[in-house]
């Protein structure tokens, strides 16, 4: 598996080697060892799997104080994903990271604790897995402004072909990042 770092710091995509012959193909998600060589020391102990329509749009979600860091990965379709940065004392701190995901290209997103995590579907349908490092906790939630101007975030929209995305009332009713719940 090679790491590949990403502008944001401790941000980065994972690239799996991939064995395929006639019959398909096998590569390793996940294995500890491997993770840890390449700096991911985080224990996981969740696993989650979304299916989302073209359109719609997940995030940007975070939970504090019960942060969760997060390996994904795009099994089917496409996706804008976005990841903003809330550590207070980052030397990144309130900047966004923008990349396309797609299943056929096998990366997977390493998106550390402290950071604002969301997609929007470019494809008919995206199915998202993603393993985390803490549990679900709902009274840690939060949702940051998908579309807060401070941000910069220039969702394809266009590109989805939508004139508008498919939110949840939690993400309608996300704060600007000014609003919002900061780590340390």
């Amino acid at each position: 598996m090679q790491r590949i770092d990403l502008p944001l710091p401790d941000l980065c995509l994972l690239e799996p080697k991939v064995h395929g012959d006639s019959r398909g193909f096998f590569f390793e998600v996940w294995n500890q060892r491997t993770l840890g060589e390449l700096g991911i020391t985080d224990t996981f102990v969740q696993e989650n799997h979304s299916r989302s329509a073209r359109g719609v749009l997940r995030g940007l979600h975070y939970q504090l104080p019960r942060s969760q860091g997060k390996l994904l990965r795009v099994l089917e379709g496409e996706i804008f994903d976005v990841v903003v940065d809330l550590r207070r004392s980052s030397p990144a701190f309130g900047r966004a990271h923008t990349l396309h995901l797609q299943a056929a290209s096998r990366r997977m997103l390493w998106v550390p604790p402290g950071f604002a995590h969301g997609f929007l579907v470019l494809t008919e349908a995206a199915e998202v897995q993603y393993a985390v490092t803490d549990y679900y906790a709902p009274q840690s939630e939060h949702a940051l402004l998908w579309n807060d101007p401070t941000l910069g975030i220039e969702w394809p929209l266009e590109r989805a072909g939508i004139a508008a995305p498919t939110l949840s009332a939690k993400d309608a009713a996300g704060v600007p990042l000014a609003d919002a719940v900061l780590f340390d």
